[in-house]
């Protein structure tokens, strides 16, 4: 997501937004992993073919839920500058409306993986009877800005919320991050389930993905963001992923394969389910 123009260092932004990094959610986040690994394991999880006698609610676990989801960026945000460098307000500053995000070094663009991930996601969520509310329904538009994708996930009444990423860091670096949101008045009700849902999406990423905690962006793969429209002005839990850092050739290989892209899917629909009803869902994450 930061390859955005200018692109500031990686801890120079940090330090110049004020962001701090998480200290004892990366303990709560092995805890729970612990605890995803113990429910999966238990005794009583279904055999092969038992989903086909198994309840309504076992089958259409988020019936009822709205679930909202935003892929970053646009397909051609690059075509109208005026339009995305427009200033709007974030909650706490002025900001760029969108920007284009990054790339692969082949020019695989995040907004193409963004909203590759948010379509197998989308499938996941409905099948399991959700609502989903997507901030933009194809790849090859601009916009929405940011602040607006807010307004879409806070006007339809979403249990919860997944901005979806990819970073651009050093060359060096590999690893996904979950950024979470600071109380600035809009969001306050919502911080503490937001870092509850963050967690339960860093467990299931290391539950069902290859990818790693990011080793150069935040703490662990967490990290506090008090300078994003989605995370300021949200009215619902939410919290944006970084999925890896398409700087790096060997995340990049992994972020543009369609079935480790279907793997992220899953990984954010486990810990969508898990947020919501409780428990993580029975089926494997292999």
């Amino acid at each position: 997501m930061r390859v955005l123009a200018p692109c500031a260092a990686v801890l120079g932004a940090l330090a110049a937004s004020g962001c701090a990094a998480f200290g004892s959610p990366s303990a709560a986040s092995t805890t729970d992993h612990r605890t995803f690994a113990a429910e999966r394991g238990h005794g009583t999880s279904p055999g092969p073919g038992a989903g086909r006698s198994s309840s309504p609610a076992t089958t259409r676990p988020l019936a009822g839920k709205i679930v909202g989801v935003d892929p970053g960026h646009n397909g051609l945000n690059y075509t109208d500058p005026a339009y995305i460098d427009r200033q709007i307000w974030n909650g706490r500053e002025w900001e760029n409306c969108n920007t284009t995000g990054t790339a692969t070094a082949s020019g695989y663009t995040e907004a193409r993986f963004n909203f590759n991930v948010a379509t197998y996601l989308a499938a996941d969520l409905r099948a399991q009877g959700a609502k989903v509310v997507l901030t933009r329904h194809n790849n090859h538009g601009i916009g929405p800005c940011v602040n607006r994708r807010a307004q879409i996930i806070d006007h339809s009444g979403a249990d919860v919320a997944i901005d979806i990423h990819a970073d651009s860091g050093p060359s060096w670096g590999r690893g996904f991050a979950v950024l979470e949101p600071v109380a600035d008045g809009p969001n306050d009700k919502i911080i503490a389930p937001a870092l509850r849902f963050g967690r339960y999406v860093h467990s299931a990423f290391l539950q069902y993905t290859p990818l790693r905690p990011s080793d150069y962006y935040g703490h662990n793969g967490y990290i506090f963001r008090n300078n994003l429209a989605g995370l300021n002005l949200t009215t619902v839990p939410e919290v944006l992923i970084e999925c890896s850092n398409m700087a790096n050739s060997a995340d990049a290989a992994l972020l543009t394969s369609p079935s480790v892209q279907r793997k992220i899917a899953q990984a954010l629909d486990a810990a969508i389910v898990r947020f919501l009803t409780g428990r993580w869902p029975s089926r494997s994450g292999g």
